[in-house]
């Protein structure tokens, strides 16, 4: 009996270990075809992988969330190296790595800052990917909004016309108007 009870829990752990491999190996596939499939991306959807990126920071920062908006500083970084820019004219080309090359270096800032360093990396991203948008155009009406009280004004990029400000969250959630609508 001893030996079957020995037995038993033997095979219990194998089996379970088992499963942890499968469920490892599962992980990894998940992994490669979501980066497969932002290799595969056509350059628009890559512009809305980044528009998508750059609007969950946004809604980190309106939250007060420091620790998730490092999280999506480092995902919109990937998505800006992961974009191409091979479909459009050379001088649109020469003007988007220039914005990207920016953006990028403001999405790794506030990936490792704390939230008052975020709020000033995020000013210029904002113009930044207001930049890349006035040349890849988008597939959403966002919409322009402006604080007047922040570092003498400062604007971002939104898909809802209601305001809520990044720039200082919850202490002036609704400071702030819409400047324009771009379709």
């Amino acid at each position: 009996m001893k030996k079957l009870k020995m037995s038993i829990a033997t095979m219990l752990l194998l089996a379970v270990s088992f499963i942890n491999a499968q469920e490892k190996e599962k992980m990894k596939m998940d992994h490669k075809m979501d980066h497969g499939k932002m290799m595969d991306m056509n350059s628009d959807a890559k512009a809305e992988a980044i528009l998508n990126d750059y609007f969950s920071l946004k809604n980190a920062l309106v939250a007060d969330d420091t620790k998730k908006a490092a999280q999506e500083g480092t995902k919109l970084v990937a998505s800006l190296k992961a974009f191409d820019t091979s479909s459009y004219t050379k001088e649109q080309q020469e003007e988007l790595a220039d914005i990207i090359e920016d953006a990028t270096e403001h999405a790794e800032h506030i990936a490792e800052s704390a939230i008052d360093h975020q709020r000033e990396h995020f000013k210029t991203l904002s113009k930044d990917i207001t930049d890349m948008v006035a040349i890849t155009g988008t597939k959403n009406t966002l919409y322009q909004q402006f604080c007047p009280m922040y570092d003498k004004g400062s604007a971002w990029l939104s898909t809802n016309n209601e305001i809520r400000n990044p720039y200082y969250g919850s202490r002036m959630l609704k400071c702030g108007k819409v400047q324009k609508t771009i379709q």
